[in-house]
């Protein structure tokens, strides 16, 4: 089985995260990552010195780590804190850029290393993720890495001539059982 883990940003991967949020037209995690962003607000292109220019300056965060597969850069994962500070609430976010690495169970590891990171790193008493009614993939992703679905406001997204419920899931800790 190949050797996922999750690490900080090395100048190599600049490269890989450029490609994919600035050289591809339209790529596909785009129509499953919040796709009615993405239209209404279309990233500036940037040519790739830019990019690692604007990189450079800014610093390493815990709440941002590149997913490596086998040590290469195949997406990230972000975290934040929900307001209010030291409430112990933190929002998750996952990608995973190129579709040939959907759908082998990669998502879900990513998410359950980044889950237990982030209990072990932060005051997080519970974990929540969002998505949309149209990414089945990363409800059953989050599902299988132990995240239970506690909101669903229907019909909250307009994309693509339809609406589409937005999905909340959420992981408490482990502790709290």
């Amino acid at each position: 089985m190949p050797d996922l883990t999750l690490r900080e940003r090395r100048p190599d991967d600049l490269a890989v995260e450029w490609r994919w949020s600035h050289a591809e037209v339209d790529p596909e995690w785009k129509l499953w990552d919040g796709p009615y962003f993405h239209t209404q607000h279309k990233t500036q292109s940037l040519t790739l010195a830019e990019f690692m220019e604007r990189a450079a300056h800014k610093p390493p965060s815990s709440n941002r780590k590149i997913i490596a597969l086998d040590d290469v850069c195949i997406g990230l994962v972000t975290r934040s804190e929900e307001a209010p500070e030291g409430g112990g609430w933190w929002e998750l976010g996952i990608v995973i850029y190129d579709p040939a690495y959907w759908g082998g169970g990669l998502g879900t590891r990513a998410l359950t290393l980044w889950t237990a990171t982030t209990f072990a790193e932060t005051d997080a008493h519970v974990i929540t993720l969002t998505t949309w009614g149209g990414n089945e993939r990363m409800v059953r992703a989050a599902e299988r890495a132990g995240y239970r679905e506690c909101a669903r406001i229907p019909e909250a997204r307009a994309w693509n001539g339809r609406r589409w419920d937005s999905v909340k899931l959420a992981s408490l800790h482990p502790e709290s059982h």
